[in-house]
């Protein structure tokens, strides 16, 4: 398959549960402590690391623990294979969408002459 990048497929998953994606969003603002992350979630400490784990995993990511202390940031660059692929399929749908308006502004001319 052309289109086959095991990196993209990762991070895909990874963003593909509404908690993780509320976590990238939040650390986009600036780096937070696991305990900071939580605060928005019912959920138990121990279930919100593994969502921690799987972003780890994909590299989106990344924690330090000082002491008792783990804090987390976002690793920005890691994002690029998906904003790659998104422009390219923008660029995909925005060809179709030019053609297509070229065909219907030909077929309202054809209907005017008539």
């Amino acid at each position: 398959m052309d289109n086959y990048d095991a990196s993209l497929d990762s991070i895909f998953h990874a963003l593909a549960d509404p908690t993780r994606r509320a976590i990238v969003q939040r650390l986009g603002r600036g780096p937070a402590t696991v305990t900071e992350l939580a605060q928005p979630f019912a959920m138990a400490l121990p279930s919100l690391m593994k969502h921690v784990g799987v972003l780890e995993e994909t590299g989106l990511i990344r924690s330090r623990k000082t002491g008792r202390v783990r804090t987390c940031v976002l690793e920005r660059g890691k994002l690029a294979p998906v904003e790659r692929w998104l422009g390219e399929q923008r660029a995909v749908w925005q060809a179709r969408y030019g053609n297509l308006d070229e065909l219907l502004a030909r077929l309202k001319g054809e209907d005017d002459e008539n």
